[in-house]
């Protein structure tokens, strides 16, 4: 659909909630926000209207969870969300279909405004509406993956065209659609590119990755978390992902890529992440006739062509997204590694901080780099050979 802004205030009952949440920044660097949390009355969720203010309420409370979790870092973490949060943040997830922790839903898409509503919607007159430590780099880090996921609309809305255009055999608009699909995702390598000017690697890496960290195959929280006044098991979900966005999905389906069983695994467990109505369309174009051996059968090497083009451009992006994650998780790593070792230190071995076990892993708990690039070398054998 189109991009159109969720409301940025909850109705007056949700004040202590959204006084919190626009102040995380301070709390945490504070280590106040655990007893802001702690003295928050609890509020039903009630009053809650439509699913816009669903979806703002979800954003609010799985930030200000984020916060409470992560505040004192990796080796400061509690076994137990309070009751005050868990409960409103577990009805609003069961009435969304989403789960109760922050995803790329919370993070991305329903966390931007217009500055000024009659401007276009360019990154200088984006803002996010709830932030967390990072300051710039997080704001940039966040609207960078807005313009991405903007990008892609018209490769969705091709998509769209694709489908109905093999269902009435229409080689003309089929050729079309993909020649916009691949302009799409072309476009959405570009957008990726201005992540360079507007994040800093070390505060990617050293204090916003920790924030979109979850409690499912983190050795910080082996054990998950217990939602008190919810459940007395603790139960685990994954980080914050781009694996959680539901373009991506969609162009893979549409184009027939087949993954490793692996990548394939983790994939489909971040569609459970996705808000229902977008995981309904990803199961639609996958039962929809395929479009692959509708152009191998229909011979058309026009076809074949932009097909292809398609598919190129997809390896080509997941590509610069490995370039980009390489830069933002190992490059940065690594330079925090040589930052902790003083060389002025000869006592003995060097005081380095044995590394955080998230080094090698994805916000989402992937093994980063052997699943990324698993998934583009597969994409990049989806293309038809002549």
């Amino acid at each position: 659909g189109s991009m159109s802004p969720c409301p940025t205030e909850l109705p007056e009952p949700y004040g202590p909630w959204m006084e919190i949440a626009h102040d995380l920044p301070q709390l945490i660097a504070n280590h106040r926000l655990r007893s802001q949390v702690h003295q928050m009355p609890q509020l039903s969720t009630r009053h809650l209207r439509g699913r816009e203010e669903l979806h703002l309420a979800h954003l609010v409370l799985s930030f200000i969870t984020m916060g409470y979790l992560w505040q004192e870092g990796e080796e400061g973490t509690v076994k137990v969300l309070p009751q005050n949060l868990a409960v409103p943040f577990w009805e609003v997830s069961q009435a969304l279909g989403l789960p109760p922790i922050l995803s790329h839903t919370d993070f991305v898409l329903a966390n931007w405004r217009r500055k000024n509503p009659n401007r276009p919607l360019e990154i200088e007159n984006l803002d996010t509406i709830i932030s967390l430590p990072g300051g710039d780099s997080l704001r940039g880090f966040i609207l960078v993956t807005l313009l991405v996921e903007k990008a892609a609309v018209p490769g969705i809305k091709a998509i769209i065209q694709a489908i109905r255009a093999i269902l009435r055999l229409d080689e003309e608009t089929l050729h079309k659609a993909l020649q916009e699909l691949a302009e799409a995702i072309g476009d959405m390598s570009k957008a990726l590119k201005r992540m360079h000017d507007y994040v800093d690697p070390a505060v990617f890496y050293a204090v916003i990755r920790i924030f979109l960290s979850g409690w499912k195959d983190n050795p910080a929280m082996p054990d998950g978390l217990i939602y008190e006044g919810v459940s007395d098991e603790p139960m685990a979900y994954s980080g914050g992902s781009a694996a959680q966005s539901t373009i991506l999905h969609a162009f893979d389906e549409l184009l027939g890529i087949r993954h490793s069983e692996e990548s394939t695994a983790f994939l489909h467990r971040m569609r459970d992440y996705m808000p229902p109505p977008h995981r309904a369309f990803v199961e639609e174009i996958r039962c929809a006739p395929s479009l692959k051996q509708h152009v191998l059968s229909s011979g058309d090497a026009r076809l074949c062509t932009a097909f292809n083009r398609c598919v190129s451009a997809l390896a080509d992006f997941r590509s610069y997204h490995i370039t980009i994650v390489t830069k933002y998780i190992t490059v940065a790593a690594a330079k925090a590694k040589a930052g902790q070792a003083d060389p002025g230190d000869r006592a003995g071995p060097s005081a380095v901080k044995p590394l955080s076990a998230l080094e090698a892993k994805g916000t989402g708990g992937s093994h980063i780099f052997s699943f990324l690039k698993s998934v583009r070398d597969t994409t990049r054998e989806g293309m038809i050979s002549a």
